[in-house]
């Protein structure tokens, strides 16, 4: 009897052990069944696809170089996997067209990296060169390794790029922008010449970080003239303004100015307005208008308000030569 107590325990002890694992088994059989019946997938195929969901949500970059067309005078480099017999560097001759070993000559020009890459591979299969080939195609030079900057910056001209460079970074290597620069610029891929892209500037560049976009050899960019309207004569601070796409009107470009002196002969203003026809002159009854007695006058893109001094006799045609001189002057202040 002392013998088999011992083993009747552990009997006892197995076998509540193999019921625990059992019912541990069928609940989790019936957890899974429950799930599947109510649409929800158990842990293992709700985080499978919760991470699927996840990578399908994923924006890839866009990566501006792969839409890039392939031109005259590029440098290419092509190699095939597995067969370095035919890894080699080609340029794009005049008429488009590269030079590789087997398949002779193979026109490029006007196709993106990727559709050449497909073009050779299919030239290659369809002759039974390679089978199953895959081939890489890489440019190391393009035509224009440099993009123009054109317009308002301080040192005009082409400017490397060596890989992808960002718009301010061109700006800054051109030496920033003039004093006459305008609140926008105008960029043209080089792959896509027909859709110019307009990009806001804003008076602190880093309010807009998405004005800083990519720029690729080739690209062309403008930095437009601003509008200016011009204060000048017996004024306080004889000036011209960056008008941006606002209009301003008589009584602001005065204020703007500093204001008219006590010198100034009020009845004597003019505005003068340069037109492809030639400069005109356009009278202003400034003191009827700072006296609220006469409209105000709204001024328009290169005008130039012309207050004369009263001690000075304006004859015929002097007004406008005076203002002209005193424009070239004047320096240029944008609206706050």
């Amino acid at each position: 009897m002392r013998c088999s107590t011992p083993k009747l325990v552990y009997k006892l002890i197995f076998s509540f052990l193999l019921l625990a694992a059992v019912t541990l088994q069928l609940s989790a059989q019936d957890q899974t069944t429950q799930m599947q019946a109510n649409g929800q997938p158990p842990a293992a195929q709700t985080k499978t696809q919760v991470l699927q969901t996840v990578q399908s949500s994923e924006v890839a970059p866009t990566d501006h170089t792969s839409a890039l067309r392939l031109d005259a005078g590029d440098l290419l480099e092509v190699a095939v996997y597995n067969v370095p017999e035919l890894t080699t560097k080609a340029r794009v001759s005049s008429k488009g067209e590269i030079y590789l070993p087997l398949i002779d000559y193979v026109h490029v020009a006007g196709l993106t990296a990727e559709e050449a890459e497909g073009l050779i591979q299919k030239r290659l299969s369809d002759g039974g060169f390679v089978k199953s080939p895959h081939v890489t195609l890489f440019v190391d030079q393009y035509a224009s390794q440099g993009a123009s900057i054109l317009g308002e910056v301080a040192r005009p001209g082409v400017y490397p790029v060596p890989g992808q460079q960002r718009l301010f970074d061109l700006i800054s290597a051109a030496g920033g922008f003039t004093e006459r620069a305008g609140r926008s610029i105008t960029v043209t891929h080089r792959d896509q010449p027909e859709k110019p892209i307009t990009v806001p500037l804003s008076r602190n560049v880093s309010d807009n970080p998405d004005s800083n976009i990519g720029i690729l050899p080739g690209d062309t960019i403008i930095v437009r003239k601003g509008d200016l309207v011009y204060v000048v004569g017996d004024v306080g601070r004889p000036s011209g303004f960056l008008m941006d796409s606002a209009h301003l009107t008589v009584l602001q470009a005065i204020a703007l100015a500093g204001g008219t002196t006590r010198t100034a002969n009020l009845g004597g203003a003019r505005i003068i307005h340069r037109g492809p026809g030639g400069p005109s002159e356009t009278s202003v009854e400034l003191k009827k208008i700072l006296r609220a007695k006469s409209p105000d006058i709204t001024m328009q893109a290169d005008d130039i308000l012309f207050v004369p001094t009263s001690a000075t006799k304006v004859f015929a045609g002097r007004a406008m030569e005076a203002a002209m001189q005193a424009v070239t002057a004047a320096s240029i202040v944008a609206l706050p």
